[in-house]
């Protein structure tokens, strides 16, 4: 098998697995490593991170989808997540996503042209008590109305 990273992320991933007694333990770090890298995990790097930790695919797969913030396809440089569960909904979260929507040029799970922004809908972002709630790649912004939306916006160009 190919390696589908440089060999610092191979280096840094064979380091975790020396710190973790459990292989298994070590699966979200390296996957969040392999992303860093990438910019998204491929299916290619779901079977090297596989065989590097000892597990199946189809198992790593799993984890990969369960969880929003590993990115199947490659993302824009401002990824942009809107929580959609209930309290963020009765919040307002429709509407600021049909703002975004319309304000980007671009659909749920879709990336603008220029790379620059992406924009998803996501389950729970864990921030119920400041709902509508959204987050920009590590950065976490609530409540958000569409006027504040606009001034975020603002400062990503």
């Amino acid at each position: 098998m190919t390696i589908p990273v440089r060999p610092e992320t191979d280096h840094k991933i064979d380091d975790l697995l020396s710190r973790f007694p459990m292989r298994g333990s070590a699966l979200l770090p390296a996957l969040y490593l392999v992303q860093e890298e990438k910019g998204h995990v491929s299916d290619e790097s779901m079977e090297y991170v596989a065989s590097k930790i000892g597990v199946s695919p189809a198992f790593v797969a799993g984890v990969v989808s369960f969880y929003t913030m590993f990115h199947r396809r490659p993302v824009g440089r401002h990824h942009i997540q809107v929580c959609r569960t209930l309290p963020c909904a009765l919040s307002g979260s429709d509407t600021l996503m049909a703002h975004l929507k319309a304000r980007l040029g671009i659909g749920d799970g879709e990336k603008r042209a220029d790379g620059k922004v992406s924009l998803a809908s996501v389950e729970c972002l864990g921030a119920c008590d400041r709902a509508p709630f959204i987050q920009i790649n590590e950065r976490e912004h609530g409540p958000v109305d569409g006027t504040k939306m606009d001034e975020i916006l603002k400062g990503l160009e």
